[in-house]
C-alpha cells in the first residue's frame, strides 16, 4: 500500500481492498469516477459530510475486469456516439485509468475548496462492489449515484455496482438522483423502525408513514413528490424490486436503504 498525505488530504492506494476495520468515528462515503453521475452524488456527500461534521472518503476504484479485458488481443471499445469498434490495448485502458483518476482527485478537491472538511481519496484496484465492501463499516452513510453505464444508452435503470451495494451494504445507503435536487421535506417510511440520525438529514423534516405495500402503488404515489426522501428497510427493499427491477430509478425523491434491524 502507498500512501501520500497533504494537509487533510489523504490518499492511499491498494492492490486488494483492505481488511475491515471496526470504526467508532462517523464518515461519508461515496464512489468516485469520472461520471456526472459521480460528481453529484460527490456534492451531495459533501453537503451530507458538512452537516454531520463527518470525514469524507471518496473510494476511486481501478476496475480490474475492465483491466483485464484490455488484455485480451482481440478486445474492443465501441463509441458510445459513433457505434464504431476500435482496437483496445492494456496500456491505453491504463493511461485512461491514470487520467479519469487525475480527473477524481481534481473532482474532489474542488468540492471540498473553502470547507474545513476532513477528507480522503481512497484508490483501490480490484471489483468496485468487494472494494466499497470492505470500506464501509455499520455506522457510515454511503451516498451513490443512481444512474450507471445503462443509463448512457438512454436508459432509466440502476446501475449494477449501486444493485449490489444497497443489497449488501452493511451501513445506511443513500441513491441520490442528479435529475432531482435534493428538497426538505417529509421522511416517507413504510415500516418502524425509523433511525433517529435520519431525521438530522437536511433532505427530513417529518415523518410520513405510508400504508403501502407494493411496488405499483409506490410509484404511483410517489410520481409527484418533489421533496424529501423515501426510507426502505432492505427486506422492503427486495420485496419491491423482486415486483420490478427498475422502480428505485423511477423514483423521484432521493431513496434511504438501511440494514435491517436485529
Amino acid at each position: 500500500m502507498r500512501t501520500m498525505s497533504t494537509g487533510m488530504r489523504t490518499m492511499s492506494m491498494n492492490a486488494e481492498p483492505a481488511p475491515r476495520r471496526r470504526r467508532t468515528d462517523v464518515r461519508v462515503l461515496t464512489l468516485l469516477d469520472a461520471s456526472r453521475h459521480s460528481l453529484a452524488a460527490l456534492q451531495a456527500a459533501v453537503e451530507l459530510a458538512a452537516l454531520r461534521r463527518a470525514e469524507l472518503v471518496a473510494l476511486y476504484v481501478e476496475d480490474q475486469d475492465l483491466l483485464h479485458s484490455a488484455a485480451f488481443p482481440f478486445a474492443r471499445e465501441v463509441g458510445a456516439r459513433s457505434g464504431l469498434a476500435r482496437p483496445l490495448s492494456l496500456a491505453q485502458m491504463e493511461a485512461t485509468v491514470a487520467r479519469q483518476l487525475q480527473q477524481a482527485t481534481r473532482a474532489l478537491e474542488a468540492a471540498v475548496a473553502g470547507r474545513d472538511l476532513a477528507h480522503s481519496l481512497q484508490v483501490s484496484r480490484g471489483r468496485v462492489v468487494n472494494a466499497a465492501l470492505a470500506l464501509a463499516g455499520p455506522g457510515d452513510l454511503l451516498v451513490l449515484g443512481k444512474a450507471g453505464l445503462s443509463a448512457h444508452c438512454g436508459g432509466l435503470r440502476l446501475g449494477s455496482n449501486c444493485r449490489a451495494l444497497i443489497l449488501q451494504a452493511p451501513c445506511t445507503v443513500l441513491i441520490h438522483d442528479e435529475r432531482h435536487p435534493p428538497r426538505s421535506g417529509p421522511l416517507r417510511v413504510l415500516s418502524e423502525p425509523v433511525p433517529e440520525e435520519l431525521l438530522a438529514l437536511p433532505l427530513c423534516d417529518g415523518v410520513e408513514r405510508l400504508q403501502l405495500q407494493d411496488a405499483l402503488s409506490l410509484e404511483r404515489y410517489l410520481a409527484n413528490a418533489r421533496n424529501g426522501a423515501l426510507l426502505l428497510h432492505r427486506a422492503e427493499l427486495r420485496q419491491l424490486t423482486g415486483e420490478d427491477p427498475d422502480l428505485l430509478a423511477r423514483i423521484p425523491v432521493p431513496v434511504i436503504v438501511v440494514p435491517d434491524p436485529r
